[in-house]
This record gives C-alpha cells, sequence and structure tokens, in this order.
C-alpha cells in the first residue's frame, strides 16, 4: 500500500477574510481532529471540517487507520527529498510529529493550493487536508497554513450525546455499551465493549445508520435483507439461519440471523440484521456477538433498536 495514497484518497475543495487565529483548538462535530482555524474559517455545513462563507478555502479532517501514520513516516524517513516535486515536511503538534505535503493543482479551472497532513493518534491516525484557491493565496499562505497544522489537536473521545446529535435518528436506549463512537459523523455508528485496537468482534458490539437504498415492493423485502446481510464488513463463512418479516417502531422490518466467523483471531459469532424500511432509504441495524454470550447479548440489541426514532 503505497502511504502517499492516503493524502490523495480525500477529495477536497478550500477563501476568507483575515490571516489572524483564533483563540482555542476547535473541534468540528464529531470530529477527533481539530485545531485553532485562521480566521474566517467557521465549521462546514457540507463535511467534516472548517470552510470560508464563500466555501473556496476548506480545511477537512478525518480519521485514518491507526496504521497508516507510521507508513507515512516511514516513506518520508526513506525518501526525504521527495517524490515528482513533492517533499514533505514535518512539524510539531500537541499530538506528536505531523507530516504534511504542499503541492500545486486544479480544481476544474481553478488554480489551487493543497496541504495534506497526517499526525499520530492513540487507536487511529488524524487526518488534514486544506484547498486554498488562486485569489486567496495572499491570505491563506504556506506560512499561516503551517501555524494551524502547528496547533492541531487529538481527542480521544468525542462527547456521546455530540455525537448522538448528528445521527438523523433519535437514541434513547445504549443498552451500558462501553464505547460510543461515529464510524461517519452523522451517517453511521458504533456501540461496543472493545476497542479499535483489541478487535470490536471480540465483545458484543451494533452498527447504526441509514442506507440509502430499499425494498422496491414488500415481496422483494425478504430478498433485500438477505442480500445486504451479505455486506456486513469482516464477516466470514457467514450462514443464515433465519430471516423473517418483523414490525420496527410500527414500520415493517426485517430480522435476518447469521452465524459466522469474524476477526483476525477467527471468533465464531452470531449476528443479527434488522432493517427498518422506509419509503427512499432504510434503518440498518447490525447486532454481533461472540457465540458464546449471544443469549446475553440479544436483549441488549433489542432494547437499543427499540429505542431509536425519527427526529422532529
Amino acid at each position: 500500500m503505497k502511504p502517499l495514497r492516503y493524502f490523495a484518497a480525500v477529495a477536497l475543495v478550500v477563501a476568507t477574510t483575515s490571516s489572524a487565529f483564533a483563540a482555542d483548538p476547535v473541534f468540528p462535530p464529531g470530529a477527533r481532529v481539530g485545531m485553532t482555524p485562521l480566521v474566517g474559517l467557521n465549521k462546514a455545513r457540507a463535511f467534516i471540517g472548517f470552510e470560508t462563507e464563500d466555501q473556496g478555502v476548506k480545511v477537512l479532517v478525518a480519521d485514518l487507520p491507526a496504521e497508516a501514520y507510521g507508513e507515512v513516516a516511514n516513506a518520508f524517513k526513506a525518501n526525504p527529498g521527495g517524490t515528482g516535486g513533492i517533499k514533505p515536511e514535518s512539524i510539531e503538534t500537541s499530538a506528536g510529529l505531523g507530516y504534511y505535503t504542499v503541492e500545486n493543482g486544479k480544481d476544474g479551472a481553478t488554480n489551487v493550493r493543497r496541504y495534506s497532513m497526517i499526525l499520530p493518534g492513540p487507536t487511529f491516525s488524524g487526518y488534514v487536508a486544506v484547498q486554498v484557491p488562486e485569489n486567496a493565496s495572499k491570505i491563506y499562505t504556506d506560512d499561516a497554513v503551517r501555524q494551524m497544522f502547528a496547533s492541531a489537536k487529538i481527542r480521544t473521545e468525542v462527547p456521546v450525546e455530540e455525537q448522538l446529535g448528528l445521527m438523523p435518528f433519535k437514541m434513547s436506549e445504549l443498552s451500558s455499551f462501553k464505547n460510543i463512537r461515529t464510524l461517519a459523523p452523522g451517517a453511521a455508528l458504533i456501540l461496543s465493549d472493545s476497542d479499535e485496537k483489541k478487535g470490536f468482534e471480540i465483545a458484543p458490539f451494533m452498527i447504526i445508520g441509514l442506507i440509502g437504498s430499499t425494498a422496491a415492493s414488500p415481496d422483494d423485502r425478504g430478498r433485500f435483507a438477505q442480500q445486504i446481510a451479505t455486506t456486513i464488513p469482516g464477516v466470514r463463512d457467514g450462514r443464515i439461519t433465519m430471516s423473517e418479516p418483523v414490525r420496527i417502531d410500527g414500520q415493517p422490518g426485517y430480522e435476518t440471523r447469521i452465524d459466522a466467523i469474524s476477526g483476525k483471531d477467527n471468533t465464531p459469532v452470531t449476528i443479527v440484521q434488522w432493517l427498518r424500511f422506509g419509503s427512499q432509504t432504510s434503518m440498518r441495524i447490525i447486532g454481533s456477538s461472540p457465540r458464546d454470550d449471544w443469549t446475553k447479548a440479544f436483549p441488549r440489541f433489542r432494547a437499543v433498536r427499540d429505542g431509536i426514532h425519527p427526529r422532529g
């Protein structure tokens, strides 16, 4: 895997009124990476990060896998002169040593300056990407962006209420799960008793989110549910043991159960997938437990499911 692909993998698009700094580091809602944004940069409306009022300058923040930082750091050390005229730079942050690149590019017909930085986190790598159009480059200079990068900070946990507030549904029951985190802020949520480092599959966990499709007709719900069940990540040797229609919060749904193997330790697991069908989308609720813990885990999964309601 080429380390520099982590920088190229996230598409950006990032103009403003001043290059002075605000007072304190700011974390975009749901994000574990924050920084002191340049004045004129405010919370972005359509992505996790910051942007100017005219949406010309954008700063995107994201999590990458924990190993990404080490791969990038090793590549930079092995080739300090860079490749293709792009020279890697390092910078001290409160999270540790960050590495970043600067390059010129195009956004459509607009000339832009792109900056990408990676920094270490406890169980993930922090990623920051900035795009500055040419007409804002005298305000958002290389030095100004570097100062903003230097202010980058990592938080290990995002407050639960902050995360839940981003979701397009309300949750009134969390069933005493130890860890709650958005996989994609505002799109998917994981509730777990283990963590990323140890592996979620060694203990009960749930993934909850919306998918942008639904069954074409009531008669198609069974096929749709079983097809979607085959896309559950990290599952091997899966075997559907039950799949039948149910009612969830008064709406039509489908419950599918699977016995499978999951994780690096080949943990035998039992999985339940609930789909609650809407007109254009479906609510997808996945609960996975080591098979020996299933009897205790299933009532927790069902309690969380029954506590999910639409907003508004």
